[in-house]
């Protein structure tokens, strides 16, 4: 019997409906059939399903070692890594194989977008991460298809990985999550001299966090480990995109701070005055494109609030001296 072409990775605590009423059934429906899935649960579980292998891990283990030990199980040539809350579009598997075809790449990867069954206050979520300013350094082409190109950091929502290559990075390092993907990238890109390639066709559709709360707590491990990889990685980490937040944080806390004390004016209130006016640019491109106040009010104030969350969590991050697995 020969091998699969793909093997697709996920890792879950338990089967939830997400994965058996969305993920497993459009992966099931690929126009590209030559391919295995592994699901890596905390428990053995009895259900079975086409194509498909349920590994239970003991003891329980975190996603980055679920997703080691997937990759270790694994028959496939090409590692597919997607999340328990994300399916993909019928055509995934192809159009990595695609791309796979035409280019000598590692990795491919492509956007990951927001569903069109989520609620209102998951889309809300959606468009801070798809829209200019609401995402800022992670790259709107990650959450709306954009212009191919080659990438240095990409998330597991949608990421293809040569297991060779993978196998020569040492895998998934068990001290971080969230964060393994950049660190795996890293190691991909800067020691093996390898590409990874972004390409718009390559799409999942992935479920986000309800605002406010569920929103912010996920920003917040983002910002923590990004703020630490800026410190220990900053080749992927350290960049303007991602500075920004934390620098109009001090300036907010700076121009108030001088405001109080000298009860007039000062030039660091301009800085806020522009970002005002970019914040309110973006709430008008948001309702053009979803057509619902709600939305866009619950959009625009989760935006000022992520970058006031993710500017702090980021400085947190960059100071904390060891940073361990925060699952």
């Amino acid at each position: 019997m020969t091998s699969p072409q793909f093997s697709v990775i996920i890792p879950v605590k338990k089967l939830n409906n997400y994965l058996t009423s969305e993920t497993i059934p459009a992966l099931l429906k690929q126009t590209y059939s030559d391919y295995e899935i592994i699901i890596i649960t905390d428990k053995p579980c009895l259900k079975k399903y086409s194509k498909t292998t349920i590994i239970p891990s003991w003891p329980q283990l975190g996603p980055s070692d679920k997703r080691n030990l997937g990759a270790k199980m694994a028959k496939g040539k090409i590692l597919a890594f997607i999340d328990d809350d994300s399916y993909p579009s019928p055509d995934w598997l192809e159009q990595a194989h695609n791309v796979y075809q035409k280019l000598s790449v590692s990795a491919v990867c492509g956007p990951s977008l927001t569903p069109p069954n989520d609620s209102i206050y998951q889309k809300a979520s959606g468009y801070v991460w798809s829209t200019w300013f609401g995402s800022g350094g992670a790259g709107t082409y990650r959450c709306t298809p954009q212009a191919s190109r080659k990438v240095d950091d990409y998330p597991t929502v949608n990421l293809f990985v040569k297991k060779s290559d993978f196998r020569h990075t040492g895998g998934f390092n068990l001290k971080f999550w969230p964060g393994e993907d950049t660190e795996l990238c890293h190691k991909l890109v800067y020691l093996l001299h390898q590409k990874i390639i972004y390409d718009p066709n390559i799409v999942v559709y992935h479920h986000r966090r309800p605002v406010y709360k569920q929103h912010l707590v996920q920003i917040s491990r983002y910002a923590l480990h990004r703020g630490y990889f800026a410190r220990i990685l900053p080749r992927t980490s350290l960049r303007i995109g991602y500075l920004i937040p934390s620098m109009f944080l001090i300036n907010l806390i700076l121009s108030f701070y001088f405001f109080i004390q000298h009860g007039n004016p000062n030039p660091l209130l301009a800085i806020d005055c522009l970002y005002l006016v970019l914040l309110v640019i973006c709430s008008f491109e948001i309702f053009i494109n979803c057509k619902n106040l709600r939305i866009t009010t619950l959009s625009t104030t989760t935006i000022f609030l992520t970058h006031i969350y993710y500017g702090y969590y980021f400085i947190l991050g960059f100071f904390t001296p060891h940073l361990e697995d925060q699952h």
